[in-house]
């Protein structure tokens, strides 16, 4: 497995680092149009906003989960 997988869209690059990942479940709580660890691809980025996304990742209690702004 990769030690970082990226997600992209026009704004930003979410950064999932497996290895991390703790598995508290925050992100599917807090944006579950987001996350879906049932589905591939299991990150859907254009169901929220860039701010939501970033919230959402700040939240992240292990730090699996960080991003890049594009623009």
């Amino acid at each position: 497995m990769k030690d970082i997988i990226e997600y992209t869209n026009e704004e930003i690059t979410i950064l999932w680092k497996p290895s991390l990942c703790k598995h508290t479940g925050i992100c599917v709580k807090t944006l579950p149009q987001v996350y879906n660890p049932r589905e591939r691809p299991w990150i859907k980025m254009d169901n929220a906003t860039t701010e939501q996304l970033i919230g959402q990742i700040k939240k992240c209690p292990s730090g699996a989960l960080s991003y890049k702004l594009l623009k």
